[in-house]
């Protein structure tokens, strides 16, 4: 696997388009009382030009009660498919954002919220990476695997892909 730091545009491109492949990760808060990470699955609803991950969630969460302690964010992405993963670390913002949830409120939302767009307990999170790092393989699970394996029997480096820090 070859390694390749991104930085700045290319970092956030790079982030954006894994994180759009992949959708949904999981979210990490850190509840002071362990400081063990505290994982969700999320769904994002945006990778914004400056790198930003932008989601809709609720103020009866364990996440938010988290991040208003410490303000500490992880998020895990991956696609066992592709075998491509995605570790990002940063901080939370948390918000009441009128402009920001009417423009990611969807039929989806509705299940989560009932009393529709006004509902008091919506929040908008917004993850400001500090670093990541990537893991992008050129290929499948299964092609991959056969790389690796020929690798192996032929005592060639198999090319498998990618992997580097993205750098805001």
């Amino acid at each position: 696997m070859s390694t390749e730091n991104l930085v700045q545009q290319d970092a956030i491109a790079k982030l954006k388009e894994m994180i759009d492949a992949m959708d949904i990760g999981m979210l990490g808060s850190y509840p002071v009382e362990t400081g063990y990470m505290h994982a969700v699955p999320m769904s994002r609803q945006e990778v914004d030009d400056e790198g930003a991950i932008w989601f809709l969630f609720s103020n009866e969460s364990d996440s938010y009660a988290h991040f208003e302690q410490q303000d500490k964010a992880t998020l895990l992405y991956s696609d066992i498919n592709k075998y491509s993963f995605l570790s990002i670390n940063g901080h939370a913002v948390v918000s009441r954002d009128k402009e920001r949830i009417e423009k990611y409120w969807n039929k989806m939302m509705e299940g989560w919220f009932d009393k529709g767009k006004d509902d008091p307990r919506i929040r908008v999170l917004k993850i400001v990476p500090s670093e990541a790092h990537y893991w992008d393989n050129k290929s499948n699970k299964l092609i991959t695997l056969i790389k690796v394996a020929a690798g192996a029997l032929t005592g060639q480096k198999a090319d498998t892909g990618r992997q580097g820090d993205l750098d805001f």
